[in-house]
């Protein structure tokens, strides 16, 4: 006990890593007693609940930061045609579960018109259409984590 008092668990964090590799999460927090840990591939900002210094958890961090391998991290489409997320969030593909979809492959779509949704902090935020045109990719699974700029949709 007198150990995770005066330190982060560094089996912990590394433990939490593998599992956000296995898992193809890109965050997981977890709370124990007094402590609270998040550990992030989005590279925001991990943090600790007292009593445990913010330092010490930084310092415990960053090894677990190295673990998580960059290659689990889909690579970013080089496309002018993606639409891609305003925000971090969960992207959903229909209004409500088991509804239709916004747009499916080979729809068309207007300018204005909503592709999908993006709830962040419990807030649902419809996506515009950035211009019309006809939906030749859907990039992200329903109910999935997306990342800032993540391609989303091919819009041609």
């Amino acid at each position: 006990m007198a150990d995770k008092k005066q330190g982060i668990d560094q089996a912990l964090i590394r433990d939490l890593a593998n599992i956000l590799n296995e898992t193809d999460l890109t965050e997981i927090e977890v709370e124990q007693d007094e402590l609270r840990i998040r550990v992030s591939r989005a590279g925001t900002p991990q943090y600790v609940s007292a009593p445990v210094p913010a330092a010490q958890f930084a310092a415990a961090a960053a090894p677990a930061a190295a673990a998580a391998p960059a290659a689990a991290v889909p690579a970013a489409r080089d496309n002018k045609n993606a639409v891609t997320a305003p925000m971090v969030g969960t992207a959903y593909l229909s209004p409500a579960p088991g509804a239709r979809p916004f747009v499916e492959v080979g729809s068309t779509v207007q300018e204005g018109q909503t592709i999908l949704i993006i709830e962040a902090m419990k807030t649902m935020n419809q996506i515009p259409a950035p211009r019309s045109g006809k939906v030749t990719e859907i990039l992200v699974a329903d109910a999935a984590p997306v990342e800032y700029g993540e391609p989303l949709v091919i819009i041609e």
